[in-house]
């Protein structure tokens, strides 16, 4: 059984033929093992990834400058 998934830090790929981006993840599982596979998402998918992501980044900012005051 899977515990969680990491993103690699390669490149992501975008088939427009099949209009799917493919990122490159690992899964980990309860035992310690781990196994590459790929994200596979659709454009709408990637759109709505790209927002959600720029908030977080924009929520850590927002903290990062709390503390400094």
């Amino acid at each position: 059984m899977s515990s969680h998934v990491t993103i690699d830090q390669r490149d992501l790929s975008y088939d427009a033929r099949a209009q799917q981006a493919a990122l490159p993840v690992t899964i980990h599982y309860r035992d310690g093992g781990t196994e590459p596979s790929v994200l596979v998402m659709t454009p709408g998918q990637v759109e709505l990834y790209a927002i959600q992501l720029e908030r977080a980044i924009a929520l850590r900012k927002t903290a990062q400058e709390a503390t400094y005051r």
